[in-house]
């Protein structure tokens, strides 16, 4: 496996809600950048990453898609089939590791890319406090390696309890490149028929996979699995105890994938 075919991206997460009441977050975090079929291989270079396997940072097959064995490449090679959508190429998922054997992804990105190398399509994986998961499947309309891609999908997905469901997501992306020191960008706005209620982002810089800044990631977060999960419960308190009222809980959705048909690519 080549040196750059994994990266660590060290960044901020941001969070900012307008109305009715304003409210703002912001924590660092890093992430992980792994092509689903060089995990075994990149645990073997690396002493301190396992693939399935323990490690002071891991990566686990049963943490994304239906949560079974099945190598997450085929699941999303599935979905794509499903929707008619070319794939072929590499899949890289951007996540947040294993840290001492606990994790928690409030969304997981896969960039899904046909055989020449163009991104074909990027699969949003949302993951709730409750336990629950969905994906939103959304076809890139061209190669945009170097640009931007904005998104959208309605939202079908229960994440917040302070958040109504007849919402709609912007998605704006700039993907992960082959770059060394190059950045990645994921950035949602949350809006109703009103216009926006919040906004979140990460943002990142990459830095090559290796153990020495496996050991500065985990050093520089040592409890990041327990501070994400501490600032969603703390942050959902304040939000409460602004006197923001709860929203009833729906049942997930049937399918685990929703297919959104949209799509633009901008220049970078």
């Amino acid at each position: 496996m080549s040196q750059g075919a994994g990266a660590l991206y060290p960044g901020l997460v941001s969070h900012r809600r307008t109305r009715p009441r304003a409210h703002a977050l912001r924590y660092r975090i890093f992430m992980l950048l792994l092509d689903l079929e060089e995990g075994p291989a990149l645990a073997r270079r690396l002493r301190l990453f396992g693939f399935d396997a323990p490690g002071l940072m891991s990566f686990q097959t049963r943490d994304h898609g239906d949560g079974s064995d099945t190598p997450l490449k085929v699941q999303v090679e599935q979905h794509l089939a499903r929707a008619g959508i070319a794939g072929g190429g590499a899949v890289r998922l951007l996540c947040m590791p294993r840290v001492l054997g606990g994790v928690f992804n409030p969304l997981s990105v896969y960039f899904c890319h046909r055989p020449d190398g163009a991104l074909s399509a990027i699969l949003y994986e949302v993951n709730n406090t409750f336990g629950d998961r969905h994906s939103y499947l959304i076809p890139v309309a061209a190669d945009v390696r170097g640009g931007v891609v904005r998104q959208t999908a309605g939202k079908v997905f229960y994440v917040s309890p302070f958040m109504d469901m007849d919402l709609t997501y912007a998605f704006k992306v700039r993907p992960p490149r082959h770059v060394e020191t190059d950045g990645v960008a994921v950035s949602i706005e949350v809006a109703d028929a009103e216009g926006l209620l919040l906004s979140a982002s990460f943002a990142g810089e990459r830095q090559p996979l290796d153990d020495q800044r496996l050991l500065a990631a985990w050093l520089g977060h040592p409890w990041m699995t327990l501070g994400v999960m501490g600032a969603i419960h703390w942050e959902a308190l304040k939000i409460w105890l602004k006197g923001e009222r709860l929203r009833p809980r729906p049942r997930a959705p049937q399918n685990p994938v929703t297919l959104t048909p949209q799509a633009e690519a901008l220049p970078a």
